[in-house]
């Protein structure tokens, strides 16, 4: 398994001092970049990545969606060119309001309308595609909120798996806002909905632990750095809120991993997710001494993270003779 492509990046340049096209030839993928046009006349900016190394054919399709402080062009673009590397076709969007899409910055008035994207982006993946097979929704913090709530609400789509990093199954106590803030957090939704007051912990620095990753991570230009707004705030407890209610519905084949140091999105959160979905096909990895971000971590963990996620995908493309099987093993 080759390792992530984060280890050829630096604390100063995504791509380690390459060009993007010359770490794009080095891993053995092509990238694409254009503008969708969503349902509200809005232009968001999408990115694919293709395996140049697999004969002409890919091992599937995978929709990769970021979370709440990132965007598509940075380390989750290290995790789509490494999922490329390994044979898949990655198609993934900056949500509104985020990276280099339209929408106010960091204001998301209601999950349910970046779901709408999401499966936008996925229907003209499926249709554009010159590589068919199966297809996954792989998901980030907030994206794992978001590949669940697609699957959930798009049925007619159907995936053929649901992987979820660190997902926001639920949001850590050590983590959400004062309590009596949260009570207010309808009155200031309503009247104040976009100002950015709604005090909170730096993501960053609790999600990533290598100091040199963090360092590139803040890097990052379009990078989130505001207070959440109101409104933003309450539909992102909301939506988690949604996914707790409907845990059950969860059909698709499930990889499960997270932190068990994550103070982010709670790990509480994504076992209960486990435990209540009916998926016949579910797997959990829950991962000692880790934090939200599992690229942040040092390069043995982000090596045993990345090969349990390309191994669970092979397994559900065909690409190997394993059998499928459910499994929830705590790793060390």
């Amino acid at each position: 398994m080759p390792p992530h492509p984060i280890e050829d990046a630096s604390a100063d340049s995504l791509f380690g001092g390459l060009t993007a096209e010359e770490f794009y030839r080095k891993h053995g993928v092509t990238h694409n970049a254009e503008w969708m046009i969503n349902e509200r006349g809005m232009r968001l900016f999408t990115q694919s990545w293709e395996p140049t190394i697999c004969s002409g054919r890919s091992k599937g399709l995978l929709v990769l969606l970021h979370g709440f402080t990132g965007n598509s062009s940075w380390t989750v673009q290290l995790t789509a060119i490494g999922l490329a590397a390994h044979g898949y076709s990655v198609h993934a969007l900056d949500h509104q309001g985020h990276g280099r899409s339209d929408g106010l910055r960091a204001h998301i008035p209601d999950v349910a309308v970046l779901v709408d994207d999401c499966a936008q982006l996925a229907l003209r993946a499926r249709r554009e595609s010159c590589h068919p097979g199966p297809y996954f929704y792989m998901g980030e913090s907030l994206g794992g909120a978001l590949a669940l709530l697609l699957h959930l609400n798009y049925p007619a789509l159907h995936c053929d798996g649901v992987v979820l990093v660190g997902a926001m199954c639920g949001i850590s106590p050590a983590f959400q806002p004062p309590r009596v803030l949260v009570r207010l957090l309808g009155v200031a939704a309503t009247l104040i909905p976009t100002l950015p007051i709604v005090p909170t912990k730096a993501i960053p620095q609790l999600s990533f632990k290598e100091p040199w990753k963090l360092e590139l991570v803040l890097r990052d230009p379009d990078r989130i750095m505001l207070r959440p707004r109101p409104a933003t705030a309450l539909a992102l407890l909301r939506a988690a809120t949604e996914i707790q209610q409907r845990a059950k519905e969860v059909q698709a084949p499930l990889l499960v991993t997270h932190g068990e140091e994550d103070v982010v999105c709670d790990p509480e959160g994504a076992r209960t997710l486990f435990n209540a979905a009916t998926s016949s096909d579910k797997t959990l990895r829950m991962y000692s001494g880790m934090w939200h971000q599992l690229v942040g971590e040092p390069k043995p963990n982000v090596d045993i993270v990345f090969s349990d996620i390309c191994s669970w995908l092979d397994t559900r493309s065909g690409a190997t003779s394993s059998s499928p099987t459910a499994s929830c093993q705590p790793l060390p």
